[in-house]
């Protein structure tokens, strides 16, 4: 009875002792007159109007970068920020800063250390855009602070986005090489000698040529899905059950593309597959186009192939 009894008031007492760790420091408001002047600033600042946007904000205002590095930012001043909304409007055909789906702007007003009254408002929001002149596609999830005074003004805004995609658009505006295409490498051999061995229904000959993981894949397939080299002798085997294949002839040449981005190798290839169809003799011309990556042994790890299922089920 003791020991119930003991166990029963130290529970109380934790209990007690962790709510008594909480304390508040002000309210979270989902409906306030600073979300609505954020909100006001926001619309003028996507339509391109500097003058309305400078309305909203205060004389000695800042705007910063929340993922800079830079220790002591000087931050931008409400001339530049305001000046900035027609620089975006002009940059971007079908541009656009909407609330991101499921969320919405809290505005806090802090207790502790908030002698003038300010507000706090978080807002999490999607940019969206074209770049006009690289094509760029601009779709940026962005977390910004505002901070608003006592008299309804904008005082400050950090803002949180990842900045790859101005890198992106940066690195667009010259032509830049991303690599090396070769009309004859040795990894062009390999296809060719894989495309052969297949023609000639040598299968074991043809998967030798590939990694014991590599991929397979066609445009029908659902995106990010693949069969496995084990799935896909089977289906190999099924497909020359129904079709003979009378030759399969190389279409011009084919491209090795040695990337320097992501020390990419792939080799892009084009085929006509002349087949008769076994079960109605009916003969068919199939174009083909096979893209094939490769690891530095200089096996296939990847392979997509695009052709037209209308063609190859015509009556």
């Amino acid at each position: 009875m003791k020991t119930t009894t003991l166990l029963t008031v130290l529970a109380f007492v934790c209990i007690t002792s962790v709510f008594a760790q909480k304390k508040t420091n002000g309210t979270v408001y989902i409906d306030h007159p600073a979300i609505k002047t954020v909100e006001a600033m926001t619309k003028a600042f996507v339509s391109g109007d500097s003058t309305k946007v400078a309305s909203f904000l205060t004389d000695d205002f800042k705007s910063y970068n929340g993922v800079s590095t830079t220790t002591k930012q000087k931050g931008q001043d409400k001339a530049s920020f305001a000046g900035a909304s027609k620089s975006w409007l002009n940059a971007l055909d079908y541009y656009s800063i909407t609330t991101t789906k499921g969320a919405y702007p809290d505005a806090i007003e802090y207790k502790k250390d908030n002698k003038d009254d300010e507000v706090w408002v978080q807002t999490w929001e999607d940019i969206k855009g074209v770049h006009k002149k690289t094509g760029v596609k601009v779709n940026m999830p962005i977390h910004r602070l505002f901070v608003v005074n006592k008299n309804n003004k904008i005082k400050t805004i950090i803002n949180y986005n990842n900045e790859s995609i101005f890198d992106e658009v940066g690195a667009s505006f010259v032509n830049r090489t991303n690599g090396t295409i070769y009309n004859h490498h040795d990894n062009i051999n390999t296809v060719r000698k894989a495309m052969y061995a297949y023609e000639n229904l040598d299968l074991d000959k043809c998967l030798s040529y590939y990694s014991d993981d590599a991929r397979f894949r066609s445009i029908h397939n659902d995106f990010g899905t693949f069969n496995t080299k084990e799935e896909i002798k089977p289906m190999w085997q099924k497909f020359l059950d129904e079709f003979e294949i009378v030759s399969i002839d190389m279409i011009g040449y084919p491209d090795y593309l040695e990337y320097e981005m992501g020390n990419g190798r792939e080799v892009m290839s084009w085929w006509n597959y002349h087949l008769i169809r076994k079960s109605d003799k009916k003969e068919l011309a199939i174009p083909m186009h096979f893209s094939n990556s490769f690891d530095k042994e200089g096996k296939i790890v990847d392979e997509i192939i695009y052709y037209s299922e209308v063609l190859l089920n015509a009556k």
